[in-house]
């Protein structure tokens, strides 16, 4: 009985990511109604964070109580499609609808959620992709929308066309074989996780300078990082 608890501990906080992210689409459907002294779409981007952490301690508890299963890996992925794929997708469709952008832009987003799902199908059946990802995470693609609907919010629905790019081209970079670097820390060691210390120094400046914004730029900084990284990885060899 025992045994069967501490198998199911990192499920259940699995379900957590997906409850949250089932929350935000909710709030999302509610735009920039006010609630509690935020913004709807703020609490959304709220909980799309608290399924981030979820996601983050789910494994970190698998590992923790050695409690890997194949329908816990199963079960991760169909969590992170509503919460990372879904709900920023949603977030995104009523911002371009509240702000009087174009209609045929806001069912544009139906993009992200089905990119999203192809990324997270690629990965369960990848073998390579355990110290290093194939393409860009599903959770860093709801990172870059939150701080993509922010900004959206501020300058109204005058961003069609930068909006359609965005879509397609974090669409193209979930299911592209670009090589990018895992966040995950084997050690300390500042020379092997450089790349890591600067992403992590990078994203505290950009927020603090540019507020919500900066989360997208952060991400963009880090898909460009990786390009380079295997640039140079490519010249060495």
């Amino acid at each position: 009985m025992l045994k069967k608890i501490r198998y199911n501990i990192p499920n259940a906080i699995t379900c957590m990511n997906l409850i949250a992210g089932t929350v935000a689409i909710i709030l999302a459907s509610k735009g920039d109604e006010p609630i509690n002294g935020l913004f709807a779409y703020e609490w959304a981007f709220i909980l799309i964070g608290v399924a981030a952490v979820a996601d983050f301690l789910d494994g970190f508890m698998a590992r923790l109580l050695k409690a890997y299963s194949e329908v816990g890996k199963e079960l991760d992925s169909l969590c992170d499609l509503v919460s990372f794929g879904v709900a920023p997708a949603v977030i995104l469709y009523h911002a371009i609808i509240a702000c009087g952008g174009a209609e045929w832009v806001a069912w544009a987003s139906l993009l992200i959620p089905a990119a999203g799902a192809m990324r997270l199908a690629k990965f369960n059946v990848d073998p390579r992709q355990h110290s290093s990802f194939i393409g860009l995470p599903i959770p860093a693609n709801a990172i870059f929308w939150i701080g993509f609907v922010s900004f959206y919010y501020e300058v109204g629905g005058i961003l069609n066309w930068l909006t359609l790019i965005a879509i397609i081209g974090m669409s193209w970079l979930m299911l592209s074989s670009i090589d990018i670097y895992s966040l995950k820390f084997k050690n300390y060691s500042f020379r092997e996780n450089s790349h890591r210390y600067i992403l992590i120094v990078a994203a505290v400046a950009f927020t603090a300078i540019g507020g919500l914004m900066g989360m997208a730029i952060t991400i963009l900084y880090y898909v460009l990082s990786a390009v380079a990284m295997n640039l140079r990885a490519k010249s060495k060899a």
